[in-house]
């Protein structure tokens, strides 16, 4: 059974930092794409990040050059660094797999996702 558990969520002041991780089982990603969806109250689920199995990144333009999102192939697990975080990033982040190399903006061309962790950004 393949599963998807974020961690590293909270509640953070504006300006700080927070690390997210998906740490993925049941089966080997490390030829697929994976990413970071966010999804706010009352909004559509959004990439926030995506990277493929090579390491070639793609960042919605809100939050690059803050955030950064890596990959350990060998502990199938990715990551989201958020820096200089604000308030407008609070949302549940969710972490997601393609089933081909190339990633995509698209939340419905991902296959597998995780339940979400709660990240809150207060002003």
């Amino acid at each position: 059974q393949v599963q998807l558990v974020e961690s590293g969520g909270g509640l953070v002041q504006a300006g700080g930092s927070l690390r997210l991780s998906c740490a993925t089982s049941g089966r080997t990603f490390s030829s697929y794409a994976m990413g970071w969806f966010r999804q706010a109250q009352g909004k559509q689920r959004e990439l926030v990040a995506a990277i493929t199995s090579g390491g070639s990144t793609n960042y919605a333009d809100s939050v690059k050059g803050r955030f950064t999102i890596s990959r350990d192939n060998a502990k199938n697990t990715v990551y989201l660094q958020m820096n200089s975080l604000k308030p407008e990033d609070t949302a549940v982040y969710y972490c997601a797999v393609r089933s081909t190399y190339y990633h995509s903006v698209l939340p419905r061309d991902y296959k597998y996702w995780g339940q979400g962790t709660q990240v809150t950004v207060s002003s």
